[in-house]
């Protein structure tokens, strides 16, 4: 026996080397598993045992299934699991089950379920076997759907001979149609858009089918209004109101002057895009004439009194707080308020007297807030206009309307706002310019065009008026100490900061160290305006945010960098502004139909149920938009398109397509022959053979292979990766300060090293933990024949 083979036969491991390979294993491991890795055998395994047992005695590893090790506080190998929805690349999202700790819980991403398993949605409970893939982070492969309420699926119904029939569902996640016996059609016809609640798991009809019962009749799917319809009924958003509900709005009527201030003598005019319906804010601005505020300016902001018609814990409230928020698709509003209020008393339409909340603020010529006080009025607006309207009369074009309101009311505005802008510079808000898309829909319903949404100085304005009035209103509620709903936006998670930094570095954009304020992301975003970075850069700090949300708790919002911000301004559409307006009434004794106490107790729980429906309704929107988006393209199956990669997950890339903002799928079993590693923190996919890679910001051509109009699913097959993100640096403007001799050389090194570090990262997760993408590796086919 050699030297070195008898030394390996002597070694036994200490705890630190014991803990640090269970530690590393991304799964529990045996006890014999251990010994196998440190060559002990025969009497030795007594003191692997009894070392085992003093790790787990000082809390060091936990004993899991089947009794199998794993660090302290990991999850079991076989689990318990809550899907709690998706993230934004579309992988569901799930939780342990019975969660006590006060940690937040370990992310776990569920593997879609093998074909003929039962559909996994939200809320659904799944036991699981799990596999860690990082600090508080798993993969998760479904075992089976545990018993539990029966999920609802919309879908169309497709007619069977001899009555009956089946459901295909317009969810991507139910990959499996479901049978509908005739009992249970509920007089469906075919090709007929509806909603059915899944039958419990025992009532299948062979292997792996499952059966389902129709709740209700949508209509046809050639309707155009189907599309909406779809993602109204899939989440489960209130359409209807309660009788009791509608008789309280339809009785309402004017608002009488009483106590209220009179405000119809001021030329107040409202601001909105050409197709809104509710104009529940209306602006003033003139110059303020105080000798000690030079250059200063007057501003009034007025807002709907919805909380004159909307009493609390009455029918309108109940339906109001069960919806939230407004939901708006491209064909149509699901409103917060039945439309008797929505569009009638609660709307500053023009030449009719309205109650309104108003917020008088006077600003200093450098945008700062130097008074402001709040009054219950009656105005009437003097103009309904339009941001075109009033960007075209700033610009020297107006029409009819604007010409005699330009001096006296439109210049003051932009005087206004041009202080405004000054304060918000300082400050060093996060500026992010993410391109929207609107969809426009023809009068028979169908989609005319998919277009960039125009943003104007007209729109700016508007925004930082009512940014101050939001402002005033939180800082109003805490001088009366008032219960207020703020409108908090933490600071971005540390780690998705330096997940972040690590791109920006392979692109030679240096984010601050420390503690990063909004400036700090602005700058960056600076130096890569109008180049063809820009939309990549502006993806990624969006990504790297923290989700805004609804809470009694001040956090502050960091986007807008301010110490206090709450809702004030839009009251017809979102619950949290008609508590505000509630609150403020009651603080300012502005009159009785102000907060209750009891409204007021229960501020935690209604913050987090009015951010619920938020969320509810931007997936809703984000949904119908696809759907619409995927109508729009069906009829350009096979065509070529650029885009970018938008999206970088275990099972393919995501791509922005550039003339329409559609988003679509390339599967990873679609690209080049071999297998591919999902390198998360550098965000692409490597193949392990031949060393390609996919990366988040390439840009690229792609086929259209699929549209699904039912399903808002869009398929590609990638054609050719015309351009990475280190190829766009050229436009890129130079840093603000020097960087010295050799920036171009080490510009180059960062991203060799960047491309060499995630290949490295890649090929170091070993056998087993990549995704596979064709058949079987081989030699590179080369490029495919297009159609």
């Amino acid at each position: 026996m050699t030297k070195k083979a008898k030394d390996k036969k002597k070694h036994f491991p200490s705890k630190e080397e014991v803990l640090d390979y269970i530690h590393e294993s991304d799964k529990p491991v045996g006890k014999r598993e251990i010994a196998r890795a440190f060559n002990i055998k025969g009497e030795d395994r007594k003191q692997l045992k009894d070392l085992l047992g003093e790790l787990q005695d000082q809390g060091l590893i936990d004993r899991s299934h089947k009794r199998r090790l794993t660090r302290s506080g990991g999850l079991p190998e076989v689990t318990v699991i809550e899907v709690t929805g998706t993230d934004p690349a579309g992988e569901l999202l799930g939780r342990p089950a019975n969660w006590r700790e006060e940690a937040p819980p370990p992310r776990i991403y569920l593997a879609p379920g093998r074909k003929g398993a039962p559909a996994i949605g939200r809320g659904d409970r799944v036991l699981a076997r799990l596999r860690r893939v990082g600090e508080a982070e798993y993969d998760a492969s479904p075992i089976r759907v545990l018993g539990g309420v029966p999920r609802q699926i919309v879908g169309v119904f497709e007619q069977a001979d001899g009555g009956g029939g089946r459901l295909r569902p317009t969810d991507r996640r139910v990959k499996d149609e479901l049978t509908i016996r005739a009992e249970d059609t509920q007089n469906a016809e075919d090709g007929e858009l509806v909603l059915v609640e899944v039958k419990p798991h025992h009532k299948r009809l062979g292997r792996g089918r499952r059966e389902a019962r129709v709740l209700e009749c949508l209509g046809s799917m050639d309707d155009p209004r189907a599309i909406s319809m779809i993602a109204i009924a899939e989440h489960d958003i209130p359409t209807g109101f309660s009788d009791e509900a509608v008789a309280e709005a339809e009785k309402a009527g004017p608002v009488q002057l009483a106590k209220r201030q009179d405000l119809r003598d001021l030329p107040l005019v409202t601001i909105d895009g050409a197709d809104a319906r509710d104009f529940d804010d209306a602006v003033h601005a003139e110059a303020d004439d105080d000798p000690a505020n030079k250059g200063g300016w007057r501003i009034l902001v007025a807002i709907a009194d919805v909380s004159h018609y909307v009493r609390a814990n009455g029918p309108l409230d109940r339906n109001a707080y069960t919806r939230g928020n407004s939901v708006y698709f491209p064909d149509r509003v699901v409103p917060m308020l039945p439309e008797a209020l929505s569009n009638g008393w609660c709307s500053l339409r023009p030449e009719e007297d309205r109650g309104c909340l108003a917020a008088f603020i006077t600003i200093g010529a450098d945008g700062e807030i130097r008074a402001h006080r709040f009054v219950r009025g009656l105005m009437r607006s003097a103009a309904r206009l339009t941001y075109e309207q009033v960007q075209a009369a700033r610009d020297g074009r107006p029409d009819e309307t604007t010409e005699p309101l330009v001096g006296s009311v439109i210049n003051p505005l932009y005087g206004a706002f041009e202080s405004l802008l000054k304060a918000r510079e300082r400050r060093g808000t996060l500026e992010l310019d993410i391109a929207e898309r609107k969809v426009v829909i023809s009068e028979h319903g169908r989609v005319e065009r998919i277009e960039p949404r125009q943003r104007l100085d007209s729109h700016r304005l508007i925004e930082e008026f009512m940014i101050t009035a939001n402002v005033a209103a939180a800082q109003t509620l805490e001088k009366a100490k008032q219960p207020c709903m703020y409108r908090v936006h933490d600071a971005p998670d540390p780690a998705k900061v330096e997940s972040l930094r690590t791109v920006l570095d392979s692109l030679d954009l240096t984010l601050a160290r420390g503690n990063v304020k909004p400036v700090n992301f602005t700058r960056i975003l600076e130096r890569v305006e109008g180049s063809p970075a820009a939309p990549l850069v502006n993806d990624l700090v969006l990504r790297c945010q923290s989700q805004a949300v609804y809470s009694p708790q001040n956090l502050g919002h960091f986007g807008l960098a301010l110490e206090r911000y709450a809702h004030f301004t839009s009251p017809i559409r979102r619950y949290a502004d008609l508590l505000v307006h509630r609150a403020l009434i009651s603080g300012l004794g502005l009159g009785k139909d102000g907060l209750p106490d009891d409204q007021a107790e229960k501020f935690e729980e209604i913050g987090e149920h009015i951010s619920q429906t938020e969320r509810r309704a931007a997936a809703a929107e984000r949904d119908a938009v696809d759907r619409f988006t995927a109508a729009y393209l069906r009829e350009r199956i096979g065509a070529s398109f650029e885009g970018r990669i938008n999206g970088v997950t275990r099972f393919g890339l995501f791509v922005t397509l550039d003339e329409t903002g559609a988003d679509g799928l390339v599967p990873i079993s679609t690209l080049p022959d071999d297998y591919y590693d999902h390198v998360e923190e550098e965000h692409c996919l490597v193949g392990r053979r031949w060393g390609r890679v996919y990366r988040l910001g390439d840009r690229v051509r792609v086929r259209l292979d699929e549209a699904d109009p039912e399903t808002g699913g869009i398929v590609f097959d990638l054609q050719e990766v015309l351009k990475s993100p280190a190829e766009d640096l050229g436009a890129i403007k130079p840093a603000p300060t020097p960087r010295g001799p050799g920036t171009g050389k080490r510009r180059a090194a960062s991203r060799k090293k960047a491309g060499k570090k995630a290949q490295k990262k890649a090929g170091s997760r070993g056998p087993g933990k990549g995704a596979k993408g064709g058949a079987k590796p081989g030699k590179p086919k080369g490029k495919k024949k297009r159609a």
